[in-house]
């Protein structure tokens, strides 16, 4: 008798257990931002704040993670109203509907220093869930790598930002990141 009462306690603590937790319980670790915003991301991924304002997660490989713009590192970040305010072409705040760019010139190309990059003008406009209850402005800017001395294409890719303005939180990929979408579908808001 005593073996069958622990037998049927194991089974609902183990069906207690599978129907309260997340779904992105599996390994994660909790990264928490601006107003009570939380993104469960892989342990793998290594979260590196720059100030109060930015973070970069870096989601591969990165020689050395030194904040927006370093090339040549599999990253995405999250910003706040100081990097908002500037996030425009030129330093002018970001609004969404141009790219996030926070430069005059051409800056290098994510995936390789020696090229330069050109985000948009092409984009797909939407809106994307960051956890319950909060809807993000969606933009994704066709982009491209170009040569320094002819403009020749050499690669292509998708910038990626979602923007939260009430929140003040502007998430901006250009690496594709698997798993991104969904990390900031599922994100809680406390």
């Amino acid at each position: 008798m005593h073996k069958r009462y622990l037998a049927a306690a194991a089974v609902a603590a183990a069906t207690l257990l599978a129907t309260a937790l997340p779904a992105h319980a599996a390994p994660a670790q909790a990264v928490k931002l601006r107003h009570g915003l939380t993104l469960y991301v892989p342990i793998k991924w290594k979260v590196y704040r720059h100030g109060a304002d930015q973070v970069q997660i870096v989601t591969g490989r990165c020689a050395k993670p030194s904040g927006w713009g370093t090339p040549e590192c599999d990253a995405f970040y999250v910003f706040g109203p100081k990097y908002i305010k500037i996030g425009a072409e030129g330093f002018g705040p970001y609004t969404g509907k141009n790219p996030f760019y926070t430069a005059g010139d051409v800056q290098p190309c994510p995936s390789n220093r020696k090229w330069g990059e050109h985000v948009g003008p092409t984009v797909t406009r939407g809106l994307r869930q960051v956890g319950a209850g909060h809807k993000a402005a969606y933009n994704a800017w066709k982009s491209t790598c170009v040569s320094y001395s002819d403009g020749k294409v050499l690669a292509r890719f998708t910038q990626r930002e979602w923007y939260l303005p009430k929140s003040k939180i502007l998430v901006v990929d250009q690496w594709n990141t698997p798993g991104l979408a969904d990390t900031l579908a599922n994100a809680d808001w406390n």
